[in-house]
């Protein structure tokens, strides 16, 4: 659990380092991502670090904090709107700040914590594990929003290998919350690390099969890139429906971006 946290942190300190030094035209540029800022982006994640350290510190302050949430939600309000309001008086350098301090925090609890115990959260609890590997997974995806509006390519970091596993694990989930069949035969999945070493996850096939850059299937799953738009190599009707759809974070079913809109 210590590694998983350290990395986490890692992401966390690389995407604030890069946002603090953005100009303040830039705090309100708009990314490919639903059009939001990168102000939109930190305070988005700020918003889930401080229901993270609210659901690890008091259950019934989260379960009271998620009944108004609802009820905002219900009324229409975005989940955008509602991080706006709570944190739209800070600057963009004060945001960070603030961020920074938040996800201190949240990894410091989550470090102490044992690595299965659960937490309550927007429907089913998570475990600690899989909790930090969803607060990794949409930090990077949100940074990605910011890197692709500045016209910057990251390098890629073993930190990938958290995100290729949740969207390896996430093929049945992909089908069921779309009600749809969940195919017998998960994909061999076989992907190039940023190091050059190379990771792989379920039985070799060569009939279903995913094979490229760990970076194109981590864009891929979080829906940062559409298929068409990568160098992945596929095989199997399975594997071709999976990754037409493929989503590794919760939430109602989304479409990525469309061919050759972004990347």
């Amino acid at each position: 659990m210590k590694a998983l946290c350290a990395d986490l942190l890692a992401e966390y300190t690389a995407l604030a380092a890069l946002v603090e030094n953005l100009t303040p035209d830039q705090w309100v540029a708009r990314t490919a991502f639903y059009s939001w800022t990168p102000f939109d982006e930190i305070a988005h994640l700020c918003f889930f670090e401080q229901a993270g350290l609210l659901a690890a510190n008091d259950s019934a302050a989260f379960e009271q904090d998620t009944k108004n949430i609802l009820v905002e939600l219900a009324k229409g309000v975005q989940i955008s709107d509602l991080a706006r309001r709570r944190l739209g008086y800070l600057s963009g350098p004060e945001l960070v700040a603030h961020w920074r301090k938040q996800f201190a925090c949240l990894v410091e609890k989550l470090t102490v914590l044992d690595s299965k115990a659960r937490l309550p959260w927007y429907g089913p609890s998570m475990s600690v594990r899989s909790f930090a590997t969803a607060r990794l997974m949409e930090t990077w995806a949100h940074g990605q929003d910011i890197y692709d509006l500045l016209g910057l390519k990251r390098v890629g970091t073993g930190r990938l290998k958290h995100i290729a596993h949740l969207g390896v694990t996430t093929f049945g989930w992909t089908f069921s919350n779309r009600k749809l069949a969940i195919p017998e035969l998960a994909p061999h999945v076989v992907l190039a690390a940023p190091n050059g070493s190379t990771w792989a996850w379920n039985e070799p096939s060569d009939t279903e099969y995913v094979r490229g850059s760990a970076e194109d299937f981590c864009l891929l799953v979080t829906q940062r890139r559409h298929l068409d738009d990568t160098d992945l190599e596929y095989g199997g009707s399975s594997t071709h429906a999976w990754l037409s759809i493929a989503q590794c974070f919760a939430g109602p079913p989304a479409n990525g971006p469309a061919s050759g809109q972004r990347g």
